[in-house]
């Protein structure tokens, strides 16, 4: 039974709460007014405007090249299809890192501009300056540990994070670093699902995973990954719940081929 079912809108003190009711949390990605739309009127808690934006929308290799300024395009798109769930945008790369009076005027920026709720930065020891100065300004903080796709130009590839002991001690430091700092939530990402169980019975803010197993307190995948819309990425993490790619493909066959054909419009669909 779900206990927060009925809350009209979802904040990071109702994830507190789901967390210590021991309901788990559910969150996808969204960039646009009409997904967002439908994905909060399904009932999501929580929806991130990642930067992988960066990839699904723009077609980037990876997500450094998106700036604060097409985050905030997306993330007030996003805002204006929401009721219900918790909208937390990302931070690009280069907006928070090594400066923390960026940082604060970079979140500043996107709370003022888009209307979200929170933001999330990449990291840890080594962004807790910037992520304390954001604090001091009132704006809610998810933390994101594990495969931090930001720096994927320091790991060199995509592979699971935190298999050798001391990258598993310096990720729980780094978490508790986090939740003592005060982030709301940490997404952990791509690390061995029993590390993750650990982090999520350690630390007592929600964690939400993304190919890190079961025991953390909520999963996020990435909305066009999980409809099948773009099939090119399978890793072993992702659930596919459709195959938009091969029914979205047919629309637009059967559409051209009615064209082609004259069929489209016919005597019912013309003034």
């Amino acid at each position: 039974m779900s206990v927060h079912k009925n809350v009209k809108k979802v904040t990071t003190h109702v994830l507190q709460n789901m967390k210590n009711d021991g309901e788990k949390i559910s969150m996808l990605t969204g960039y646009d007014y009409t997904m967002a739309r439908i994905i909060d009127s399904a009932g999501i808690d929580v929806i991130l405007v990642g930067d992988s934006a960066s990839n699904v929308m723009a077609g980037h290799e990876t997500t450094l090249p998106i700036t604060l300024d097409q985050m905030i395009y997306h993330a007030s798109s996003v805002v204006r299809g929401v009721e219900r769930a918790l909208v937390v945008v990302d931070m690009p790369f280069g907006s928070y890192q090594g400066n923390s009076k960026e940082a604060l005027s970079s979140a500043i920026k996107i709370m003022k501009e888009s209307g979200g709720h929170s933001v999330k930065l990449e990291g840890g020891q080594e962004i807790l300056e910037s992520v304390t100065r954001i604090l001091t300004a009132g704006i809610p903080v998810m933390g994101h540990l594990g495969l931090t796709p930001q720096s994927i130009y320091k790991f060199g590839t995509y592979v699971v994070r935190a298999k050798e002991e001391d990258e598993a001690d310096r990720l729980i430091s780094d978490a508790k670093a986090l939740e003592e700092a005060g982030c709301f939530a940490i997404v952990l990402e791509k690390i061995p699902a029993d590390l993750a169980a650990r982090v999520a019975k350690e630390l007592t803010i929600p964690i939400i995973g993304i190919g890190a197993g079961n025991g953390v307190d909520g999963q996020v995948l990435v909305v066009h990954d999980m409809l099948g819309i773009n099939n090119e990425f399978n890793p072993r993490f992702l659930r596919k719940y459709n195959n938009l790619h091969e029914e979205m493909m047919g629309s637009f066959q059967r559409y051209i081929e009615d064209v082609k054909s004259g069929d489209f419009p016919n005597r019912e669909e013309q003034y």
